[in-house]
């Protein structure tokens, strides 16, 4: 069954979180966050969540998908909070798993904020850092867990947590989870969990093959679309320039100068690349920052903090960024390379136009990325606008007036006598002989 926009009206009927049946305190945490009308996905998701119905929710990046499953979750725990200081009083009783560490990092500060008035316990757990204070917490006990597939996993073998009493499972960017690339890492702690719980995935795309295979674990599930499916958000303005692959740099930099472009987000496909492109950037001297997964976890977080605090204009990235990182009011994305994928073309430009803003995303093609622009065009069902590189405006310089000195009257000058040349003595006539013998005489 699909709950798409225009159906179950019921859903529709809610234009504020209290009609949507929250508890008082999750409402005054989102009045402190100054969030006071649900979106789209927020108001046909939560209820359906609440229900306790397996859910597929797909929206387009930036519209709340978080917040979607996070608040129907806290209110279904709240008969379970509690300040007891046992562990055994804060069982892991829902787990969010994500694809990569920034998109933890960012869903457990959502968890945080909303549950900031009740007692339930929460904490995120990735790679690239020391176990060893995760395991502090985790021990400690724990009702909520944001994890990656990979850090879960060494924990649970470690024994420092116990899945068996899990009744929530949220995939968030279900895509990319159910990529084959984590599916068996996805198998490992599917067999952790119970088979009687609920499950949600979230994404902004979903592929047929992957809904498919996502039934395959999800109990009679609903599917929330809220938009077009594989889409973008209208609100970004999409722009296609056609650039040689060796030009790229320069014509980046020169559609930065005419557009006068704050901040950016610049994408490659590869690691290598984004560091080349980087190193190269930061020698023409603009402040840039790298982002990728070889990357170490500090060097990570301080280039992603720094550029949300305007303290860096480009921040450099594979596609590691794309997925969920939400960056207030940026302004624009570069495609410095076309992705592989379509779809994570979709997940790159939803870094701009968030939250109802508009946003740019431009994408700098060479002739060797044809094949690869056809297929965005295809996914997405939709033309991109084709330009060329937009002109930097030459400041006019003005002349200068021209005014007229006066010259103050000039002293009379007495004439000069010709100069005479010296003369070689040699060239002079000899002296005469009587001339010599009268001054002799005298």
């Amino acid at each position: 069954m699909e709950v798409g926009e225009n159906t179950a009206a019921a859903l529709e009927v809610a234009t504020t979180f209290k009609e949507l049946g929250l508890a008082p305190e999750i409402l005054r945490a989102l009045d402190d966050m100054g969030y006071s009308a649900p979106t789209p996905i927020q108001k046909q998701a939560i209820p359906l969540v609440l229900a306790g119905r397996d859910l597929m929710g797909q929206a387009q990046t930036g519209t709340g998908k978080t917040a979607a499953f996070t608040l129907p979750l806290l209110q279904k725990m709240i008969p379970h909070a509690n300040s007891s200081a046992s562990p055994a009083r804060h069982p892991v009783r829902a787990l969010v798993i994500t694809p990569t560490r920034e998109l933890a990092i960012q869903v457990h500060d959502s968890v945080v904020a909303y549950n900031k008035n009740l007692p339930l316990r929460s904490t995120v757990v990735f790679g690239g850092v020391d176990m060893k204070s995760q395991e502090a917490d985790l021990r400690a006990g724990v009702e909520i867990l944001v994890a990656t597939p990979g850090r879960l996993l060494d924990h649970a073998g470690g024994k420092s947590v116990h899945l068996s009493q899990v009744q929530f499972l949220v995939l968030d960017e279900a895509d990319r989870m159910l990529d084959m690339g984590f599916l068996p890492d996805l198998k490992r702690i599917l067999d952790l969990l119970p088979t009687r719980r609920q499950t949600l995935l979230f994404s902004a795309t979903f592929d047929d093959s992957i809904v498919g295979l996502a039934k395959s674990f999800l109990q009679n599930p609903l599917r929330v679309e809220v938009a077009r499916r594989n889409t973008a958000t209208e609100l970004v303005e999409q722009v296609v320039h056609r650039v040689e692959e060796t030009a790229k740099m320069e014509a980046l930099l020169q559609v930065i100068k005419a557009r006068e472009i704050s901040q950016a987000l610049v994408f490659t496909r590869t690691k290598i690349a984004a560091d080349k492109l980087g190193r190269r950037l930061q020698k023409r001297g603009v402040s840039t920052g790298i982002i990728h997964g070889d990357k170490a976890q500090l060097e990570r977080l301080a280039a992603l903090d720094g550029f949300k605090q305007g303290k860096v204009r480009l921040l450099v990235a594979t596609d590691i960024a794309a997925r969920g990182i939400d960056i207030v009011d940026l302004p624009c994305v570069f495609n410095f390379e076309l992705p592989y994928a379509a779809e994570d073309y979709v997940h790159r430009i939803g870094r701009t136009g968030r939250a109802g803003a508009s946003g740019l995303a431009i994408s700098l093609v060479s002739r060797e990325e044809e094949r690869l622009l056809a297929g965005i065009r295809n996914f997405i069902k939709r033309d991109l606008e084709e330009s060329p590189l937009p002109e930097i405006e030459r400041p006019q310089v003005v002349a200068a007036p021209s005014v007229e000195i006066e010259q103050p009257d000039a002293e009379p000058t007495r004439p000069r006598r010709p100069r005479r040349e010296p003369v070689c003595a040699l060239l002079l006539p000899p002296v005469q002989a009587h001339a010599a013998s009268v001054d002799k005489s005298a």
